[in-house]
This record gives C-alpha cells, sequence and structure tokens, in this order.
C-alpha cells in the first residue's frame, strides 16, 4: 500500500486496512483543525486505488481483512459511479470484509441524492463518520464548519435513511465560555433530531498552525476548565433524547471517560459525572491539566 502523509482514522478503525482513495480534505477551512494543512486535497486515480487493494491483498495473503475504511476526510465527495466501482474492487478483493466505511462531510452527504446513497449501501458501504463538531449555529460559524445546524440533521437523517450506520462527533468546550450553552444545548438538539447509532465526545485541544491557535494567542477565545467542560457535557446529556444512542466520551482527549446507551443508562452517565466531580475535590489530578 502507498500512504500520502499522515493518515487519520476514527478510534474504532485501529484494526482497519486503510486505503486513501481522497488525499487531505476538500474544504479544509475549520478553525480548530490541523489535520490535512500539509496536504492539498486531490481525489486519486481509480486504478491507484485498485493497485492499492492488490497490493493489501499480496500483503495480507493469509490475514482475513475484516474492515477497510476509505480515506482521507473526503471519500463521499468522489462521484458514485466510481464509489461503487471501488466497493466493488474492495469485496472482490476482500470478499471475507465484513464493513467497509468512510467519513462523511456533511456537504458531501447533502449533494448525494437518497438513492445514491442507498445504493452505496447496497454495494457496501455499511458505516459513515460524520463531525458534527457543534449543534449551535453561532459556534458552527466561528469554526468555519460550512454548514448549519439544520443541514446536519438532514445530512444525518439521509445517512441513517440509507441504513447506514451512523457515528457522529461533538467537541466539548468548542464553543468557549461565550457559548457553552448554546453548544451543549444546540448538540443534544441535532442529535435527538437524527438519533445515530454512535455519538462520541472529543475534547477541544488547540493546536499549533490552525487558526483557533492564533486567535486564542490573540485573547480572543476564551476555553473552559475541565469542569466547565463536565457542566456542559451534563446539560448535553440532561437535555438529549436520543434511545439507543450508543454515548461515549473515552477519547485520550477526554478529562475523564464516560459511556452509555442513551437514554436507559442516562442516570448512569450523570452518575459518572458527579462522581468524577466529587474526587476531584480531593484529588486535584482525577482532572488533566488542572
Amino acid at each position: 500500500m502507498r500512504y500520502e502523509g499522515t493518515v487519520y482514522r476514527p478510534p474504532s478503525e485501529a484494526g482497519s486496512l486503510i486505503i486513501q482513495l481522497t488525499i487531505g480534505c476538500a474544504r479544509n477551512t475549520c478553525t480548530f483543525c490541523n489535520m490535512y494543512k500539509d496536504k492539498k486535497f486531490r481525489i486519486r486515480p481509480l486504478e491507484e486505488v485498485v493497485e492499492d487493494l492488490a497490493m493489501a491483498r499480496k500483503y495480507y495473503s493469509r490475514i482475513k481483512v475484516r474492515r477497510i475504511f476509505l480515506a482521507d476526510g473526503d471519500a463521499l465527495i468522489v462521484k458514485t459511479e466510481d464509489l461503487l466501482y471501488i466497493l466493488e474492487k474492495c469485496h472482490e478483493y476482500f470478499p471475507e470484509c465484513e464493513r467497509i466505511s468512510v467519513y462523511g462531510a456533511p456537504k458531501d452527504i447533502l449533494h448525494k441524492t437518497p438513492e445514491e446513497l442507498k445504493q452505496l449501501k447496497a454495494a457496501g458501504l455499511d458505516m459513515v463518520y460524520m463531525g458534527l463538531e457543534s449543534g449551535a449555529d453561532e459556534v458552527l460559524k466561528d469554526v468555519k464548519k460550512g454548514v448549519t445546524a439544520d443541514e446536519m440533521i438532514e445530512a444525518g437523517k439521509k445517512v441513517r435513511e440509507a441504513g447506514m450506520i451512523l457515528s457522529m462527533t461533538v467537541i466539548s468546550g468548542l464553543g468557549g465560555k461565550k457559548y457553552w450553552r448554546e453548544h451543549a444545548l444546540g448538540s443534544a438538539r441535532v442529535i435527538s433530531a437524527i438519533k445515530p447509532e454512535y455519538v462520541g465526545f472529543l475534547t477541544l485541544m488547540i493546536e499549533p498552525g490552525t487558526e483557533m491557535y492564533d486567535q486564542y494567542n490573540r485573547g480572543e477565545i476564551e476555553l473552559l476548565t475541565p469542569h466547565e467542560v463536565l457542566d456542559e457535557t451534563e446539560l448535553f446529556i440532561r437535555s438529549v433524547d436520543a434511545e439507543g444512542t450508543m454515548f461515549r466520551s473515552n477519547h485520550a482527549s477526554n478529562y475523564i471517560p464516560l459511556g452509555g446507551t442513551l437514554n436507559g443508562e442516562r442516570d448512569k452517565i450523570l452518575g459518572q459525572i458527579e462522581t468524577s466531580r466529587q474526587r476531584s475535590k480531593f484529588r486535584p489530578d482525577v482532572f488533566r491539566g488542572i
């Protein structure tokens, strides 16, 4: 296989075969993200992608490849007919494959018709990872996400209606002190409307080389403390209505691990939050960075 630049994938794709269908991010405007700043976006020639699949099959000749992740950030921007061709080739070289997944930018999803998404699902595209980041329009505008909360809802519903598994991410603290309530309540509204199979919380990390890093150093952004992140998360959990959605906040960026299934384990998650609050009164090291 051939890889260009740093390759990113969701944590749950750690054991997957990663194939770069695209390079970089087509928009690359989010103020908080530095993942693809070193790459100029392009769609790889299909013959190169197929060559990588052939090389991977040869390399893993004695290993069953159960999952394939099509990178980088915008695989769904590829024309549907070309995606169908690559999905066919994935199953041709790896008939044992049980799941193929991609990152799905909301704009890319919205540009696909419901029929196209159903075609992709039928061809073996099983799971889409979509970054909500925030459900508050004020925050989405500030971080230059390029979509509104209602467009996020439309995109998420399209994925679910096509029969694909949908995993969404929210970034704790993204609205700063100014918009923390709007961020929590807006994100709860969007997740409630879509009811994805999974929602994962990351915690905002200010990365050098990003626009947000410069904003922070100019004093234009006031970050939440770990305790305030807990308050924000609690407000989300109390406000969200997404029966059956699996909630996780156990990324390396998170201050404490949280997890449970909505809505049935709401009290369990709130209990985890309160336990962490109580522990932090006596052990300042409960939250990293305090």
